[in-house]
């Protein structure tokens, strides 16, 4: 389990495709504390870590979740947002977020609002139905706050802050983002379902 507040910036070092996708992971915590068969969130997607070296580690990626995800566009030189597993006694800064991605969300639109950036997202049509405003999303992993829904498109505004500490500091129009929808909101509209 994560929380969707994103405690590192990784590059990808290294790709190779074996049937399943291979990559290593620069990053800047002490690979002292990281664990053969850990879970880190990687865009949002919880890998499993199989090796480590003095500032990497490698992850192994099923061809079903680079399917679903958009870790089939990592180059070498990408940046990505990296959380470590929730431990009990962690600050619960965001919402519960599994690293299990539900689909892959567009950025239609970016503009300037004070010294925030509106995002303006486009998410697939069988999960727009889970997002509503004031409602929380875990987009590339980090928890972010829905300000407003249209249909398929939500709005979302992004402080210097977040910009500063994640990839949404570079995000461009066009750009595709993991989408891991509230937890919550899933089992209600399921408990919904059921009742009809």
């Amino acid at each position: 389990m994560f929380t969707g507040i994103v405690t590192d910036l990784g590059e990808i070092l290294a790709l190779e495709n074996t049937g399943d996708l291979r990559a290593r992971i620069r990053c800047g915590y002490d690979m002292k504390t990281v664990e053969i068969g850990a879970s880190i969130a990687h865009a949002g997607v919880c890998l499993t870590v199989i090796a480590t070296g003095a500032d990497w580690y490698d992850v192994q990626i099923s061809a079903e979740t680079v399917s679903k995800t958009n870790l089939g566009g990592w180059t070498v030189g990408s940046r990505i947002n990296l959380e470590r597993a929730l431990k009990v006694g962690d600050e619960l800064g965001g919402h519960i977020v599994s690293g299990h991605v539900d689909g892959v969300a567009e950025i239609t639109a970016l503009r300037d609002e004070g010294e925030s950036t509106r995002f303006s997202f486009r998410a697939p049509e069988a999960l727009a139905k889970y997002i509503a405003p004031k409602g929380s999303v875990a987009l590339d992993g980090a928890s972010l706050t829905v300000n407003e829904v249209d249909g398929c498109t939500f709005g979302i505004n992004i402080i210097p802050h977040t910009k500063a500490v994640t990839t949404f500091g570079t995000a461009r129009v066009g750009d595709k983002v993991n989408l891991e929808i509230d937890t919550l909101a899933r089992y209600v509209a399921r408990l919904t379902e059921w009742k009809a």
